[in-house]
């Protein structure tokens, strides 16, 4: 793959194709931290729809346990999706090439920490549990964070719900049979660019294939080829910025 393709991908400076791209590389990377983490500790934490409900049944069952435990899952969502802001904006004020790539070396690092916890899951299953919850929660609040800062809000890629949303706009638009020309409104046209969003959706969904399979064959070692996908991703820009300083 050549450099400059791989060094386009997380540059400050952007385009439509490196946000999709980049978009394909963490959805997969998402997809596959997801399952993987299910199977783990048998809740998925790449969204929070489902961890602010279960939070909203706790609170009128009296479950204060869940409550508690929803409450910090949410935390960490929101603490993974404050630390991208900080690393991103104060590598702005520096002026670095590598803004959008330090916050992804930090997942790749915590990746590697999430396949050392879980190894030890069977060991200490009370205290680890709920500390790979927390950590998974945070690792995909990063991840959000940095592809929604990149895309301007136009792309997801821990959660499918608003790819498929956007799908079916736009698929919407191309069953619409538009009136005659000479109506009042313009017609509708079809964003086709957006439906490239059908390869977000397909990187998510294969990546809970890979990261499903590789998790039940290997284990917590399925950790490290995606560590290393996300540096890959991410790493030209940072040794730019190493090589600037030297």
């Amino acid at each position: 793959m050549p450099v400059n393709y791989v060094r386009g991908l997380t540059a400050t400076v952007r385009t439509r194709r490196s946000n999709t791209h980049l978009g394909i590389g963490l959805a997969f990377v998402a997809g596959a931290t997801n399952a993987g983490g299910f199977l783990a500790v048998q809740q998925y934490t790449s969204h929070m729809t489902g961890i602010v409900s279960s939070m909203a049944e706790a609170a009128i069952g009296g479950d204060w346990f869940v409550l508690s435990t929803g409450g910090v899952a949410l935390a960490a969502f929101l603490i993974g999706a404050a630390t991208t802001a900080i690393l991103v904006n104060a590598a702005r004020q520096h002026n670095l090439r590598s803004a959008y790539a330090l916050p992804l070396l930090l997942e790749a690092l915590l990746l590697l920490l999430f396949g050392t916890i879980g190894a030890r899951l069977n060991e200490m299953h009370e205290l680890f549990v709920p500390l790979t919850v927390v950590l998974l929660c945070f690792i995909m609040g990063l991840q959000n964070a940095v592809i929604t800062k990149i895309s301007h809000a136009e792309i997801r890629t821990t959660h499918v719900t608003g790819l498929v949303t956007d799908i079916g706009i736009e698929v919407g638009k191309l069953l619409l049979v538009n009136r005659p020309p000479h109506a009042v409104q313009p017609p509708v046209v079809v964003d086709r660019e957006r439906l490239l969003l059908l390869l977000l959706f397909s990187g998510f969904f294969s990546g809970g294939v890979v990261g499903a399979a590789g998790f039940r064959a290997i284990g917590f070692a399925a950790t490290v080829p995606l560590a290393l996908v996300v540096v890959a991703l991410a790493l030209i820009p940072v040794i730019d910025d190493l090589r600037r300083t030297a």
